[in-house]
C-alpha cells in the first residue's frame, strides 16, 4: 500500500498512516457487511482511481475472486466512486452488477479524515446466498452501517488504537450490541458462552453488560468500578476478565454514527485455554532457567574444587592438567549461565566468547593480548556449548604453545555468519602472531588431548570442519565451519 500510494496519489504521510489505521480495523466492517472491501484513492491528476488495499469477509462469500489491489480505473467508469468522493457521502443507489453470473450489490463509503475526503471504500455484497436474515445477521448489518457512518464522517478507526487482529476478538468470536446506557440489546451464541464459562446463569439480554460483568469478576472496589466503565462500551479499549476459572478478552468499540453516542459493539472472545497454556509456557521456561542456574552453580562448585585440588598437587603437569579443567568445567558453566537469563534455548554469543578470552587470557596476564572482530550473533545452546569448549581449548592451546616465555604477542578470535539462507554456516577463526606450525604436523593426527577434544566437538557434535594452518606473515590460524540456525529478523 505504501507504494500505490506514493507512486500515484497526492496522500501525505498522516493520510497513509490514517489508511493503514484504517487496514487494521477494516476486517470487522467486512465481517459485519458479508461483504468485501476494496479501498480505492484518486491518483495524483484526478483521473483515475488506484485499489490500495482488499480484504475479504469471514462471514460469506467473495465478490471478487482475483486481486484487485494495484488495479487502475478512470474516473466516470464507476459513477459510484464519484459521487462517494465528491459528494462526502455513502452511496448505495444502484442495481446490483453481474460477475461471472454473481448478483453483487455494491456501495462506496467515503473515507474522512480531518474534514477531506481521501478515498472511498467500495462494499460489494454476493448476493447469490442472500436469505431471510437472523437476529444475528441483522445485528451485524445494523453494526456494518453505523460503521460506515462513522468512517464517511471521520471519527473511525479510533487515533492511537492500532490493533493487533491477530490477538484481538473478532466479530465471530462473539458479539454484544449495547445500547446507550451500557445495557445489552443482543448477545450471539458464542459471546453468552464465554458469559457462562464465567458463571453467568441468566441471559444477557436487559441487563446493564459492565455490572454484570464486575459481578463475575472477583476483583471489588476502585477496580470494579472501572471495570463497569469499560464493559459499558463508553471509550475504545481492550480489556481481560478471569472469573469462575474461566477468561474472556473484550473490545469495546462506541458507536457514534451521526457524532451522538448510540450505543457499543462488544467483541469478546473466550481465551481460557490460552491464557492456561501460557501459564504452563512460563512455568516451564521458569523451570527451565532455573535447571541451568542450578547446573552453572554446580559447575562452578566443581571448578572450585578442582581448583582448590590443584593448589594441593606437587606435580607442575599435574596442576596444569587440573587448571586445564577447572577452564573448560568454566566455558560450560557460562554458557548455562547465561541460558538462565533467557526466555528460550537460544544465547548470543558474542558476550560469552568474550568472557571466555576473558577467562583463558588468565593464563598469561600481561603478556598476550586477546581481542574479537566479527559477530557470532545467536546461536542455539546445543551449538553454543560445545563450541565455548572448542574456543576455551583452542585459545589455551595459542597461550600456552605460541609464544616463548619472554615472548609478547596477540590472539584474535573473528567470527562471521555466512553460507546460504537455507543453510547457514558460522566461519570462526582463531589466530596468533607467535612461533606456528612445528613442520610435519597434521592436526587431523597429532596434537595433545585439548586438540582431540576440538576435532570430536567440532566433527562429532557440531556437523563441521576444522582445521589449522600456517600464516603466511607467522603465527598459526585455527579455522572453524560450522552448520548454524539463521538469525531471526527483528
Amino acid at each position: 500500500m505504501n507504494d500505490l500510494v506514493r507512486q500515484h496519489t497526492a496522500l501525505s504521510d498522516s493520510d497513509l498512516e490514517w489508511l493503514h489505521l484504517l487496514v487494521s480495523e477494516w476486517q470487522l466492517l467486512s465481517d459485519l457487511s458479508f461483504a468485501d472491501l476494496v479501498l480505492w484513492v484518486p491518483t495524483l491528476d484526478g483521473t483515475r482511481y488506484v485499489s490500495v488495499a482488499q480484504m475479504r469477509p469471514n462471514t460469506g462469500p467473495t465478490s471478487y475472486q482475483d486481486d484487485m489491489v494495484g488495479h487502475l480505473v478512470p474516473r466516470g467508469r464507476r459513477p459510484m466512486l464519484d459521487s462517494a468522493l465528491d459528494e462526502g457521502r455513502i452511496v448505495r443507489e444502484g442495481d446490483p452488477e453481474w460477475r461471472e453470473e454473481v448478483p453483487v450489490r455494491v456501495e462506496s463509503i467515503p473515507v474522512r479524515r480531518e474534514g477531506r475526503v481521501l478515498g472511498v471504500i467500495a462494499r460489494n455484497t454476493n448476493l447469490l446466498t442472500v436469505r431471510t436474515p437472523s437476529r444475528l445477521e441483522l445485528t451485524y448489518l445494523q453494526s456494518a452501517s453505523d460503521l460506515a457512518q462513522m468512517i464517511a464522517a471521520g471519527t473511525f478507526p479510533f487515533p492511537g488504537q492500532q490493533v493487533d487482529m491477530d490477538a484481538s476478538p473478532r466479530a465471530g468470536d462473539g458479539l454484544i450490541r449495547l445500547d446507550a446506557d451500557g445495557v445489552v440489546q443482543y448477545a450471539s451464541p458464542n459471546a453468552l458462552s464465554a458469559y457462562h464459562r464465567l458463571g453467568l446463569a441468566a441471559d444477557l439480554v436487559g441487563h446493564h453488560l459492565g455490572r454484570a460483568t464486575a459481578e463475575l469478576a472477583p476483583a471489588r472496589g476502585p477496580v470494579d468500578e472501572a471495570l463497569v466503565k469499560l464493559a459499558s462500551g463508553w471509550a475504545p479499549r481492550e480489556f481481560e476478565v478471569e472469573g469462575n476459572d474461566g477468561v474472556i478478552q473484550l473490545r469495546a468499540i462506541p458507536l457514534k454514527p451521526k457524532g451522538t453516542h448510540i450505543g457499543s459493539l462488544v467483541l469478546l472472545r473466550d481465551v481460557t485455554e490460552l491464557r492456561r497454556r501460557e501459564r504452563e509456557l512460563i512455568t516451564k521456561d521458569a523451570t527451565i532457567r532455573e535447571i541451568h542456574h542450578r547446573v552453572k552453580n554446580n559447575l562452578q562448585t566443581v571448578a572450585a574444587l578442582l581448583r582448590l585440588q590443584s593448589r594441593r598437587m606437587e606435580s607442575e603437569q599435574g596442576r596444569e592438567a587440573l587448571n586445564e579443567a577447572v577452564r573448560r568445567v568454566g566455558s560450560i558453566a557460562i554458557v548455562h549461565e547465561t541460558l538462565s537469563q533467557t526466555l528460550d534455548e537460544r544465547v548470543e554469543f558474542d558476550e560469552i566468547a568474550d568472557r571466555v578470552l576473558a577467562m583463558v587470557a588468565e593464563i598469561a596476564p600481561g603478556k598476550v593480548a586477546t581481542r574479537r572482530t566479527g559477530r557470532f550473533g545467536i546461536l542455539d545452546a546445543e551449538v553454543a556449548t560445545p563450541l565455548s569448549m572448542v574456543l576455551t581449548e583452542v585459545l589455551q592451546n595459542a597461550l600456552e604453545h605460541a609464544f616463548d616465555e619472554a615472548q609478547h604477542g596477540t590472539v584474535e578470535v573473528g567470527a562471521v555468519r555466512g553460507g546460504s539462507r537455507t543453510e547457514p554456516r558460522l566461519l570462526v577463526t582463531v589466530q596468533d602472531n607467535g612461533r606456528g606450525l612445528p613442520e610435519g604436523f597434521d592436526p587431523q593426527r597429532t596434537g595433545n588431548l585439548g586438540l582431540q577434544i576440538v576435532r570430536t566437538l567440532v566433527e562429532g557434535e557440531l556437523g563441521g570442519a576444522f582445521d589449522m594452518v600456517r600464516r603466511p606473515e607467522g603465527g598459526t590460524q585455527v579455522l572453524l565451519d560450522i552448520p548454524v540456525r539463521a538469525e531471526k529478523k527483528h
